[in-house]
């Protein structure tokens, strides 16, 4: 599944366009994570641990938005963008959204 931020796919012509697809993932913040990241606002500096969170959170919302465009017979997602919110300072849901279509072989 090809997947772009873009709103076409260079050398590739969009056949047809299937619709919006999205895939999302809501997930509560690791207690070490949070705990590690209290002490690290004392002194300043990258939370890895909620950074890491953050990156497998986004992948998953990715996968999942691959998943939904081919079940619709996609080969591939347009002008993708990601939303965050937090929701109740516990839980965080990472949104991947798109366009799904269909594009041919290089044209």
């Amino acid at each position: 599944m090809l997947i772009v931020t873009t709103n076409d796919v260079a050398g590739r012509r969009i056949t047809k366009v299937i619709g919006e697809v999205n895939g999302l993932t809501v997930r509560t913040r690791n207690v070490g994570a949070q705990l590690g990241a209290s002490l690290k606002a004392l002194g300043g500096g990258e939370l890895r641990g909620l950074t890491k969170q953050m990156e497998e959170a986004r992948h998953e919302a990715l996968e999942r938005l691959g998943e939904a465009a081919s079940s619709l017979g996609a080969n591939a997602v347009v002008a993708m963008r990601y939303d965050s919110n937090e929701l109740g300072g516990t839980f965080q849901e990472i949104l991947a959204y798109g366009t799904a279509v269909v594009i041919d072989e290089v044209v």
